[in-house]
């Protein structure tokens, strides 16, 4: 069985959970919540050396305030609890996105979790919050033009290498799977230009009810599928 090095998650289907079992939709992102943690280990146990979850977009303040706040509410309390795991499980933590739009409180926190477990040796978790991957590219792009107005770098030297070095998962390699909970067929603008050679993997299991076995699933499903990057495997 061969183990993707990185695997990409969008977390989807807590609110139709929780609503599924009568419960708020802000029900269903504290269960993913308390799941997240539980795959994380799982994911690690499994050989995964990196895993990219996807918990707020830039798209996602156009929600009501109430579920807004609530998930607010929630990040405060996973990020705090999450430093504590990541110094148990030794896992190096990476934040992706713009945190400039969150509380400051929250960014403080934020950055605690990051600059507490750099050292650490075990999963590379990286959370996409306030992320949007065209949002990422623009800052790339705004990047690289400062640095070519600056003459540090010509735009005759620039390589979708030195781009890729721009983006915000500069420190990791592409996904070699993409998971998506809870049916939807689409990337929600997720990682557009990192998930170019992604085997994706669809399922209609809602994140809260995703288990190890699920996740089992998705890689022997990986495993079948042959990653040519646009060449082609003779028959023998």
């Amino acid at each position: 069985m061969r183990i993707p090095q990185h695997v990409a998650i969008i977390l989807d289907g807590n609110g139709r959970w929780a609503k599924s079992k009568g419960m708020p939709r802000n029900y269903g992102h504290s269960r993913g919540a308390k799941n997240l943690e539980v795959i994380c280990e799982d994911a690690y146990n499994i050989g995964i050396k990196y895993l990219t979850v996807y918990l707020f977009s830039t798209e996602n303040w156009k929600r009501s305030k109430e579920e807004v706040d609530g998930l607010m509410r929630l990040f405060r309390s996973y990020t705090k609890t999450c430093i504590k795991t990541a110094q148990k499980n030794n896992m190096k933590v990476r934040v992706l996105g713009d945190p400039t739009a969150l509380d400051p409180d929250l960014q403080e926190s934020l950055k605690k979790l990051v600059d507490s477990s750099k050292d650490n040796t075990g999963l590379n978790f990286q959370i996409a919050i306030n992320y949007g991957s065209r949002d990422e590219i623009v800052r790339a792009i705004r990047h690289l033009a400062t640095d070519c107005l600056d003459g540090r770098v010509k735009p005759e030297e620039i390589t979708e290498e030195m781009f890729s070095g721009y983006l915000d998962t500069r420190e990791v390699p592409d996904p070699d799977l993409l998971i998506r909970t809870s049916g939807e067929l689409r990337l929600s603008n997720y990682l557009m230009w990192q998930l170019a050679y992604t085997e994706f993997y669809f399922t209609d299991i809602p994140w809260p009810a995703f288990t190890k076995e699920n996740l089992w699933q998705a890689i022997e499903k990986y495993n079948k599928r042959e990653r040519r990057y646009g060449g082609v495997i003779e028959e023998k």
